[in-house]
């Protein structure tokens, strides 16, 4: 066999970088793999508006992605469309047609991506995803084969690069979420709607595929404690620096004798550390092993062209497969079968904390707030105050030696109801490096 063929659903930013890294890197490609991977057909709404690269010679062009499926050429599907809904209807068709099948899904893969994965070893043909989280960043070969021989105990990373451009611009400029996202916007670092990524649901559906290979349980976005940047203002970055730390919406999954802990949240994290000189729209991920201890790795996490790489590479490692005929492989989920234990709910963590409040000026104030801490058994760290010219809209920060977090919300919420609060407390952990 001298080429393996592949056929494309999906022309947006991914599968456009990933035709033309295929065009343009053929004779690359063909070096590593042995033979060609050859672009049979492609799928887009919009396929006549599409410019398909000359170099990838006669491709047959379709607005229906079951003439992709059902083309008797096509050995391997490649679903670049996203979503949980048509993309679950291909990659479900790809596998019944006998397909193997490369996604870039961190959507579908992490809500379904384990029933995905056993239907497709019944049906004798492989799926990759390695596209689906960090961009082009390996993390997934990283952690299914490259430090497999170990035990992870602990992983933190910045896993959305829209919400890390969005703080580093805040951080640098002081300027507010508002007009940083809009400028986000006009650069394509942010979509119209940037729910998924300020609110930390795209980080999430990471966080549950790198938590399954790491841990080895099926694990779900809906069982990951989160919680997005938009309460974060240019006032918790100053105080965040006279604390020696910086702010980043973390990724962090810990293992610990009881379970683990899962969270996607923005935390304080020292400046000294590593993940602190992320910025812009990079990503980023530290990982500790029981035996190897920390690696670290760190890239593009999004766009046409690092994605596409990983696509890529996803499309010839699957080729190698139909190539030897092996029946061996490795579960994208870096483990023969996942278990189902649960992460422990986040309320049993203890961590530091940094309590943000804004109130208006009266007496007595820190007092009361320190009355309902220590009646949840919380000692105060540290009280912080920037000189301010507003008693009506008086910022000001505490910082608490490690606590329980259920304490600690418990003591939010009864501080939130308290007549001298402009708006309730924000509550950020004070994450210590792995």
């Amino acid at each position: 066999m001298d080429q393996v063929n592949v056929g494309i659903v999906g022309l947006g930013n991914v599968g456009s970088g990933t035709l033309a890294i295929l065009a343009e890197n053929a004779g690359g490609i063909a070096e590593k793999l042995g033979c060609r991977l050859n672009v049979t057909a492609v799928c887009s709404r919009t396929v006549d508006t599409k410019e398909i690269p000359a170099a990838l010679g006669p491709v047959k062009r379709t607005t229906d992605w079951r003439e992709v499926v059902a083309d008797p050429n096509v050995q391997i599907v490649a679903e670049l469309v996203g979503g949980t809904t048509v993309a679950r209807e291909i990659i479900d068709a790809a596998i019944a047609a006998g397909k193997s099948v490369v996604t870039a899904n961190k959507e579908l893969m992490a809500l379904a991506g384990a029933e995905i994965w056993d239907r497709a070893i019944k049906s004798g043909i492989n799926l990759a995803m390695e596209a689906s989280v960090a961009g082009g960043i390996p993390i997934h070969a990283v952690l299914r084969e490259g430090i497999s021989g170990d035990r992870v105990v602990a992983l933190q990373g910045i896993l959305n690069g829209t919400s890390n451009y969005i703080l580093t611009e805040i951080e640098r400029h002081g300027s507010d979420l508002k007009t940083v996202l809009a400028e986000a916007q006009r650069l394509g670092y942010a979509e119209a709607d940037p729910s998924a990524d300020i609110d930390g649901y795209d980080a999430r559906a990471k966080l549950a595929l790198l938590a399954a290979l790491a841990f080895g349980e099926r694990i779900v976005p809906g069982d990951i404690h989160t919680e997005g940047i938009r309460r974060i203002h240019p006032i918790d970055f100053q105080y965040a620096h006279r604390l020696g730390h910086t702010i980043k919406l973390l990724c962090a999954a810990r293992r610990t004798p009881e379970g683990f802990f899962l969270s996607v949240r923005p935390a304080l994290i020292p400046q000294s550390t590593i993940l602190a000189s992320v910025q812009g729209a990079y990503n980023a991920i530290w990982v500790r092993g029981q035996y190897g201890q920390d690696t670290f790795y760190y890239g593009r996490g999004a766009g046409p062209n690092p994605t596409g790489v990983a696509v890529v590479s996803d499309l010839m490692r699957v080729a190698r497969e139909i190539r030897s005929g092996s029946p061996d492989r490795v579960s994208p989920f870096a483990h023969a079968k996942l278990g189902e234990n649960r992460p422990l709910p986040i309320t049993q963590q203890r961590t530091g904390y940094y309590l943000r409040f804004r109130v208006h000026d009266r007496p007595g104030i820190i007092a009361e707030l320190a009355g309902i801490l220590a009646k949840l058994d919380i000692s105060l760290d540290a009280v912080l105050q920037l000189p301010s010219d507003s008693k009506h809209n008086l910022p000001f920060v505490i910082t608490l030696e490690p606590s329980l977090e259920q304490s600690v919300q418990e003591a939010v919420t009864k501080m939130a109801a308290l007549d001298f609060m402009v708006e309730p407390p924000l509550a950020l952990p004070m994450e210590k490096p792995l």
